[in-house]
């Protein structure tokens, strides 16, 4: 058994998520965090919402409260729709905790005490209407290396290559079009040349592993050719305070929110440890050289968790150019594998909340079953390439493979038991055919957990959808409908045995991804509790300043193994009612008719 850290990007806080978001961070880390604890790791799941820099600021503005405020109302708008989702964090929290300012000030302390931390004079973006910092992510230009277009003020999507927003051509504001006036300031800056060779160590490492996907490890390890140092303070008044003599009275100075965004994943699992008594307890899953860290997110935030954050973490141990010794909280582990997906487009466009091309997490479980969504989400990954969210497709996939697939097998097994027996019958002889069925589940629980393992979730999914048609065949070939006669009893009752023990073991092989119905399943063939833990929402106080805010955690102790598990005889079976609830065509035109646009002509 291994101790298993699910490190899981934490939502930013300016408004609701949509499906792009929850495709690349909160359904990837659920199945996979759910898989391993059932495959028997002790699994730390973490995350939180991520609410400083200038984007609240912005967006509060807009809509008239203060940024806390606008936090505040997002963060349990974000924990809400997670919750429903079904993802099994031990702890998502958010990043205005005390707690979390303390530990990412123990980690600037540090790092600035080993060296890695530069004072420097540079120039800084300002919004000549507003006077208020803008944050590089808010500038857009073209690519003084290859020549794109919308090249941000950090870096260029196109090329790869690390950039400053004074070196981009014809720079301009995302939030208004203006063109920034850029002012002398002072700032901190990571000496990243100084922690390029540590890194490139650690990279190498990870890509003789072979275990990283292509696309990220590439993009990682070309991301280091052309490192220089990187501010991590800004000009803003809305973040954590810089932990310094002469800094941390200063009301316009505070740390970069991507330098305590990320840490934020060490500070999740310190306020786990505490919250549940045992204040030591993260080190686990942080000290351990043994223990495994996955760190889930969508590609445009690479860079800060293949570079950033491994960056920060070996300027805290002191393992740069410059030595140094470790803070209070020891060597910490580098991550095991940084797990980004592509992009989810929207009827092949892309995401956009500003045009009104978006469909929110809230809006899509308001109208549909979570695990209708958390399926479609998994068959069509965007894993190694952008992927298509369409209603069409999501329409057919429910309809035809989770309703008249996974959904037909459940209701028609336990129909024909509650009808023929009212509980789960014995087994008679096996033939041939009921062992090669029988083999044929069981396989798959290898052949689907390998690839879970692996983060390969199409082709999870896909195999278990196989192995569902598998029994569906053995049904349909077997025809126990058609055996009526006393004589053939025995017969029937076998059939029923090896067909719900071939349903209930596909159950548990798709539980990881479809929680809830996972339940609903254990509940009709006579199981009683909870079949796979959910989540749930706890209203908590900040543990050092009483600030009231809800978190999503539960217990998760008594998750299923990943096996084969016997049927029970005689567990009362009675008429089902369906699983999961099919969809009329004419969802595809309503929702593109929400869209608006010319979604809705095509």
């Amino acid at each position: 058994m291994s101790k298993v850290l699910s490190a899981v990007a934490w939502p930013y806080a300016n408004g609701p998520r949509h499906l792009g978001h929850v495709a690349g961070f909160a359904v990837p880390s659920d199945v996979f965090s759910r898989y391993m604890r059932m495959a028997g790791h002790d699994v730390l799941m973490v995350s939180g919402t991520d609410e400083h820099g200038t984007p609240i600021l912005v967006q509060a503005d807009k809509e008239g409260v203060t940024a806390r405020e606008l936090a505040d109302t997002n963060n349990r708008v974000i924990v809400e729709d997670l919750h429903a989702l079904g993802c099994s964090y031990d702890l998502f929290t958010r990043t205005t905790t005390a707690n979390h300012y303390a530990v990412a000030q123990e980690l600037f302390t540090q790092v600035w005490k080993n060296g890695y931390m530069i004072e420097r004079t540079t120039k800084g973006a300002i919004s000549p209407s507003t006077g208020r910092t803008l944050p590089d992510r808010y500038i857009e230009g073209t690519c003084p290396i290859c020549g794109y277009a919308e090249a941000r003020g950090d870096q260029c999507d196109n090329c790869g290559n690390q950039l400053d927003p004074t070196e981009l051509i014809n720079p301009r504001s995302k939030i208004n079009g203006e063109v920034p006036e850029f002012i002398e300031t002072q700032h901190f800056f990571l000496d990243l040349p100084a922690l390029a060779g540590a890194l490139r160590e650690w990279l190498e490492g990870r890509e003789a592993s072979g275990t990283w996907r292509p696309n990220v490890i590439r993009f990682s390890l070309n991301i280091l050719d052309d490192i220089k140092p990187r501010a991590m303070t800004r000009d803003i008044d809305w973040g954590i305070p810089v932990p310094l003599d002469g800094w941390r009275e200063q009301p316009t100075k505070r740390l970069y929110v991507w330098f305590d965004a990320v840490i934020g994943y060490l500070s999740a699992s310190v306020e786990w440890a505490r919250r549940l008594g045992e204040p030591e307890r993260w080190r686990e899953w942080w000290g351990d050289p043994e223990a495994l860290s996955y760190y889930f997110m969508g590609k445009d935030n690479i860079t800060f968790h293949s570079q950033i954050w491994p960056a920060e973490l070996l300027a805290y141990a002191g393992r740069g150019d410059h030595g140094g010794e470790p803070g209070e909280y020891g060597v910490l582990n580098l991550p095991t594998e940084v797990v980004s997906s592509e992009y989810l487009t929207m009827e092949s466009k892309q995401f956009s909340s500003s045009r009104g091309h978006v469909i929110y997490v809230r809006d899509v479980l308001s109208r549909y079953q979570p695990d209708a969504l958390r399926y479609f989400l998994c068959a069509a990954a965007p894993e190694s390439q952008d992927s298509d969210f369409s209603w069409r497709e999501f329409v057919t996939r429910t309809n035809g493979e989770l309703v008249a697939g996974w959904g037909n097998l459940v209701n028609r097994t336990a129909s024909m038991i509650a009808k023929s027996f009212g509980q789960i019958p014995p087994a008679g002889e096996l033939t041939d055919d009921d062992e090669k069925l029988l083999a044929t589940v069981r396989e798959g629980f290898d052949t689907v957990g390998d690839l879970i393992g692996r983060h390969r979730l199409r082709q999870a999914i896909a195999e278990a959808m196989r192995v569902v048609g598998e029994v569906n065949k053995y049904v349909t070939d077997q025809a126990p409908f058609k055996l009526k006669g006393e004589d053939e009893r025995e017969r029937l009752g076998t059939i029923l045995h090896v067909t719900a023990q071939a349903v209930l073991d596909c159950n548990t092989i798709l539980s990881p991804f479809l929680p809830h119905s996972a339940n609903a399943v254990h509940t009709t063939f006579g199981g009683t509790g909870e079949f796979m833990p959910m989540p749930r929402i706890d209203e908590v106080t900040d543990l050092d300043d009483g600030h009231p805010y809800p978190v999503i955690t539960g217990e998760y102790s008594h998750t299923p193994e990943w096996a084969s598990r016997p049927v029970d005889v005689g567990a009362s079976v009675n008429k089902p009612t369906p699983i999961f609830t099919k969809l009329d065509p004419s969802v595809v035109d309503e929702e593109l008719a929400r869209l608006g646009g010319d979604e809705a002509d095509e």
